[in-house]
């Protein structure tokens, strides 16, 4: 009589596990397939090299080379301009830094007689004037993140033991901290505050234009800022050893607050804000039902969340999407704030910042879902972004819930985090 395997079963789960790693594999072949064989990508590539070899203005709608902007394309920049320019926008804003360590949004050519914005000048640039849109609070950390990506692809360390007015940049940066710390840190909640704006927006609701701080101005914290902050910490620590003590140690202060105050459990998704001092919106107006997609994105970037939450964060965006019959997970917020909350006529429901769709945004939770092993669920919210820059030939600002561009069709702050994407996306392929 022919002896039975002892292990008949241990046999057959041995085969079920050679045919699941088989279709595994496939499965990644397909993608990695369908990556390289995608021509939408290709020309997004070639398209958003071009736009950014033309120069660093935020878009055709702009004079200015703005910090939040460029520190989303510089990896790109560094590929098509001499490494000596890179280095000389990222001077300039330094040469602007204010007494008290703020930094400035934007600089451009001088102009007399220039509208608008309450200019700021500096004996350091008498040819350039600039300004700082003082209800946001990520300009100090939008600065010190283009560093990090300048210094980590480039190697030139270097570059932070340069003088600029009798202080290194690696001071000066330690500076932007002390800024944030000593005038934009509230003690009731351990964080740093701005004023009230939508998301990562940077208008108010108080005033026609809103991008200044006023005296109907509502301050509050939000997890966009803080997590902004977080990153920033996280850069300076790395770059400059002697400093990564007190980085570390602000940086543990400022995740805790984070997830003691922004974070709701019952709702599972960071609350808008929390008021230092009252809200600008009517009392019966429930804002803690607002998700806020580019905050969400920036704190999985900081480290806020766990994968399982991460994954939770894109079902609640792929929900948002289809609730709002918007194109993308770039939907900036939904539900959006009702008509007439916002004194800027352009926050209007869906409209720009109020839930208008940004690829700038949104390319950044694709960056998160590759990061954190979700490389299939990345590709299928990926291809909205690609296939509307082909289809308008542009990257534009941000479109309405109907995928109709709106604003600059040159926005370099799009072509970049596209491009990182796409770095992103060919890596995992290169390693499958």
């Amino acid at each position: 009589m022919k002896k039975r395997s002892a292990f008949p079963f241990l046999n057959l789960i041995l085969i079920l596990f050679v045919i699941t790693s088989c279709a595994d594999k496939q499965e990644s072949d397909s993608l990695s397939e369908r990556i390289s064989k995608n021509s939408d990508i290709e020309f997004v590539k070639k398209k958003a090299t071009e736009i950014v070899a033309s120069g660093f203005n935020a878009g055709d709608s702009y004079s200015e080379v703005w910090i939040r902007d460029y520190a989303t394309f510089i990896e790109l920049a560094m590929e098509v301009h001499d490494h000596d320019v890179i280095k000389e926008n990222l001077r300039i804003f330094f040469r602007f830094q204010g007494e008290d360590g703020g930094i400035v949004d934007g600089f451009r050519p001088k102009v007399e007689g220039a509208g608008g914005y309450e200019y700021i000048y500096s004996d350091l640039e008498p040819d350039l004037m600039a300004h700082k849109n003082t209800v946001e609070t990520d300009q100090e950390a939008s600065l010190i993140h283009a560093v990090y990506k300048y210094v980590k692809r480039s190697g030139d360390r270097d570059f932070l033991n340069e003088t600029i007015d009798g202080m290194t940049i690696a001071e000066r940066m330690e500076k932007s901290v002390d800024f944030l710390m000593n005038e934009r840190f509230s003690e009731k909640y351990g964080l740093i505050f701005g004023a009230t704006t939508t998301d990562w927006g940077d208008v108010q609701p108080e005033h026609e234009w809103g991008v200044f701080i006023t005296d109907d101005t509502h301050f509050a914290v939000d997890v966009y800022d803080n997590a902004m902050f977080m990153i920033m910490l996280d850069n300076l620590a790395e770059l400059v050893p002697d400093m990564a003590g007190e980085m570390n140690e602000i940086h543990s202060m400022i995740s805790e607050n984070t997830m003691e105050h922004l974070w709701s459990e019952e709702k599972e998704q960071f609350v808008p804000h929390r008021y230092l001092d009252g809200s600008p919106f009517p009392d019966d107006f429930d804002e803690d039902n607002i998700y806020q997609h580019g905050g969400t994105a920036v704190a999985i970037e900081a480290g806020l969340l766990t994968k399982e939450q991460v994954r939770g964060a894109l079902q609640r965006m792929r929900e948002n999407v289809e609730a709002a019959n918007a194109s993308s997970i770039g939907l900036t917020l939904y539900p959006p704030y009702p008509e007439g909350y916002f004194l800027n006529e352009g926050m209007y429901p869906y409209g720009y910042q109020n839930g208008g769709d940004w690829t700038w945004f949104g390319a950044r939770m694709i960056q998160q879902l590759i990061r954190y092993g979700f490389v299939e669920e990345a590709y299928d919210e990926f291809l909205p972004f690609i296939e509307r820059v082909v289809e308008n030939d542009g990257f534009y600002e941000w479109y309405t819930p109907d995928n109709q561009p709106m604003g600059s069709g040159t926005f370099r702050g799009s072509a970049g985090v596209l491009y990182t994407c796409i770095e992103m996306f060919e890596e995992w392929s290169a390693n499958q």
